[in-house]
């Protein structure tokens, strides 16, 4: 509904297990690089998800007419010329997971976790570790500690930077480690600073040995005050010389500001697998959106909704923070174009369970928005698909951005294997679903690892990437919901760049196919009158077949007042700013 499928290009076989049966030799190869550890007690079919985890798709990046699709074991590099019939220009294998991307001029930067990563982007991987003595099984049972896998000189993780002046030849230049290695990063740029642009990175996983990466260390805070947990780093990257790039901060922005324990923040309680859980710190970020035109960043922490001031983006320090005993897990977030507004998203399951089915509550697995004012956050509402998923479909709130839709805010959000969701969240209080694509399960039988990883708009068009499948291209088309106009609108916003969780200001050309966008808001929500809308349709109209005369243009412009004085009686502020901003174009419209 409201949205057309244009192409799936189909993921390179570089990034296929090539296998289908959870006895093939393959997923216990792939297992076994990948450290998981002892499966005995994990069904069978479940092996098979985790090997297939190792050649997932995951976060996308654009530039210009580029787009770079991340994925467990590499990247791809898209031209997305012309979006309903883009083409592979090339795809370097190069293992670790997660493989988040972002890119800035001539550099592209990619996230690297897992302990099958090396130096040299070799397919090898490391020896699988022997399985622990059936003493250490008992121990683990009683909570103990993970097996870390040992030491290994040339493994990477952490956050590889590649120059890609030469597209189809991208060449790695440097290779920062990091303790946890990178789940996520963020890409920061200072305004005040053009020669250099920071990384902000998110680690998840488990803290590697000294052995292996002098100065880490996983010890709790009172046994050791520089456990790498309870922070995040920051790397620095000299545009000019991006070999020298290292990490110059580690934030500490769990910390009490009280009594300066790092383990600050808890997530109060939070639901598990048998039932009501104790409350827990939180000790990591899984990813963090900047929003630099306001000087804030939304961090979401595992057990926790962060508010960041980032006005120092080496130092960033936390304002405020949130929990709610309905979320597992605090995933991705996205702040709405006037910073007004918050969505973040709870990865219930991590991304690997059936989590939209009918029995699953709606507030699990969803989005929380939030207001946002005076850096406070307050908690408006949740929103879910509200299509109910099978058992075979791995499904929970993903990563998704904004849809530049003059007056309002929407947002196009992936839920895996629960498709593509476009909500409109100008009400912050009643989020509803505007648009949506789902293709339904890989398999009906079996749960298969897929679906959409992330779903961002870009110049005008939807890009999917689709875990097992590909690459998705989409088109919006008009709707009870979404007009021909808005959808016009919003494609007059062009960027030469798009990293998601660096989020720039949108701002509006003031064409007169914005105005009719306003118009037919105002139309939706019987702000004005219909016979006013319909006298400024065709003033419009006449201003666009005299090819902007002068006296049309007056004729507009002379139109202005009354829209701004209807803007001070306007029932909702969002219709007083849709008046607003339909006066201002009136008043001087571009071509």
């Amino acid at each position: 509904m409201g949205i057309k499928h244009l192409l799936l290009l189909k993921k390179p076989d570089a990034f296929q297990l090539g296998a289908t049966d959870p006895d093939d030799p393959k997923v216990e190869k792939m297992i076994g690089q990948l450290n998981m550890g002892n499966l005995s007690k994990i069904p069978k079919p479940m092996h098979l998800v985790l090997a297939q985890l190792a050649f997932g798709n995951s976060d996308m990046a654009f530039q210009g007419n580029r787009l770079f699709q991340g994925n467990f074991y590499g990247v791809s590099i898209y031209d997305i010329s012309h979006p309903a019939s883009a083409t592979l220009l090339t795809s370097m294998v190069c293992p670790g997971g997660q493989g988040d991307v972002s890119v800035y001029k001539n550099l592209l930067f990619m996230s690297v976790e897992m302990p099958n990563g090396r130096l040299d982007c070799g397919t090898e991987g490391f020896p699988p570790e022997p399985p622990p003595p059936a003493g250490d099984e008992k121990d683990k049972e009683k909570g103990k500690k993970r097996r870390i896998p040992a030491a290994q000189k040339d493994r990477f993780r952490g956050v590889r930077i590649f120059d890609i002046s030469d597209i189809k030849n991208p060449k790695q230049v440097a290779a920062v480690q990091t303790c946890r290695g990178s789940h996520t990063h963020t890409l920061v740029v200072d305004p005040n600073d053009k020669d250099n642009v920071y990384i902000y990175v998110s680690g998840t996983s488990f803290v590697r040995q000294t052995e292996e990466l002098p100065g880490c260390s996983g010890e709790t805070p009172d046994k050791d005050p520089n456990t790498a947990l309870f922070r995040i780093d920051i790397i620095k990257v000299q545009v000019a010389a991006p070999q020298d790039a290292k990490v110059v901060s580690s934030p500490r922005i769990f910390i009490d500001a009280r009594t300066g324990a790092l383990n600050g923040l808890n997530n109060g309680g939070t639901h598990g697998k048998k039932g009501i859980e104790k409350p827990a710190d939180t000790n990591q970020c899984h990813d963090i959106t900047v929003y630099s035109a306001i000087g804030l960043a939304a961090g979401a922490c595992s057990g926790n909704g962060l508010l960041l001031d980032i006005k120092d983006p080496v130092h960033p320090k936390r304002v405020d923070a949130v929990n709610d005993p309905n979320y597992s897990y605090w995933h991705s977030a996205s702040f709405s174009n006037d910073g007004s507004k918050v969505v973040f998203t709870d990865e219930w399951g991590g991304g690997l369970g059936a989590r939209c089915r009918q029995n699953d509550p709606n507030k699990w697995g969803a989005d929380a928005i939030f207001r946002l004012q005076d850096n406070k956050l307050n908690f408006a509402s949740y929103y879910k698909l509200p299509a109910a998923q099978g058992d075979s479909e791995n499904c929970v709130a993903h990563n998704g951005s904004l849809i530049p839709v003059p007056g309002r805010d929407i947002e196009v959000q992936a839920w895996y294997q629960g498709g593509v969701s476009i909500v409109d969240f100008t009400d912050p209080a009643q989020p509803f679903e505007i648009a949506y694509f789902d293709r339904g399960p890989i398999d009906p039988n079996m749960l298969v690892l897929g679906g959409d990883w992330s779903a961002y708009w870009y110049n005008g068009y939807i890009y999917g990437s689709e875990i097992a499948r590909g690459l998705d291209v989409f088109e919006l088309t008009p709707s009870k919901f979404l007009t021909r106009n808005e959808i016009d609108a919003a494609k007059t916003v062009r960027v030469p760049e798009l990293n998601v969780q660096n989020q720039q200001k949108i701002e509006w050309p003031a064409q007169l196919v914005v105005a009719k966008a306003y118009l037919d808001q105002l139309s939706r929500s019987q702000a004005l009158p219909a016979d006013q809308i319909a006298t400024l349709e065709k003033a419009i109209q006449n201003a666009e077949n005299s090819h902007m005369s002068k006296s049309k243009l007056g004729k507009l412009k002379n139109m202005a007042p009354s829209l701004e004085k209807s803007a001070a009686t306007a029932k909702s502020p969002a219709d007083a700013t849709r008046l607003h901003a339909l006066a201002d174009i009136l008043k001087h419209p571009s071509a």
